[in-house]
């Protein structure tokens, strides 16, 4: 069975997103060799990539222009090239190359997809695909990385939860920009739904 990951940002007071849906302090980090790395491995790491419409439309209007080739580009050829999925009920079609559009039932399309064959999938972004498929227990694992900046007020990706999400830490990494990734995995306690 395939894997659903996470894997998304967050300031030191737990926002992924800042007012008007900023996320800009995501990437003013003092420049890191180690960091950089990082993100480019994952860029080519393969599998699927999954977003909602808002983080779809702000990641298509960019990865694939010339200043994203030309500044980063392993990392824009790996978003560029990789499958994607947008879930959606108001766009009527995606321009972005290797992107499939997803209409139907969110939970149930994840589940049909999590039996294919295949690499795994990888939620960027994307807070409200993320809240209704934890509280379905269809998220594998988080990888959150935590930025040391404070906004004071912003969006959660986490916006929406009706039950306590208890989860067990699986790998901690500390980059020398002050990002530090936090790996967790569901766990089976009360609160937390079955897969």
């Amino acid at each position: 069975m395939r894997r659903l990951i996470v894997f998304n940002q967050v300031t030191l007071d737990g926002y992924f997103a800042g007012p008007n849906g900023d996320i800009s302090w995501a990437h003013s980090a003092p420049d890191d060799a180690e960091w950089n790395a990082f993100v480019e491995e994952n860029a080519t790491a393969g599998g699927v990539l999954m977003f909602g419409r808002v983080t779809y439309e702000m990641m298509a209007s960019y990865w694939p222009t010339p200043e994203a080739i030309k500044s980063d580009p392993v990392v824009a050829k790996g978003m560029n090239s990789l499958p994607k999925v947008v879930f959606s009920r108001t766009l009527n079609k995606v321009s972005w190359n290797n992107t499939k559009l997803v209409k139907g039932d969110l939970a149930a399309e994840v589940q049909k997809m999590k039996q294919e064959p295949g690499k795994d999938m990888v939620i960027l972004g994307s807070g409200t695909i993320v809240s209704q498929l934890a509280q379905e227990g269809l998220i594998d694992e988080y990888q959150i990385i935590v930025n040391p900046v404070v906004l004071g007020k912003g969006r959660t990706m986490f916006d929406g939860i009706k039950e306590r999400l208890a989860l067990k830490l699986t790998e901690t990494r500390t980059f020398g920009n002050g990002n530090v990734l936090l790996s967790s995995e569901p766990t089976r306690e009360k609160g937390a739904r079955k897969q």
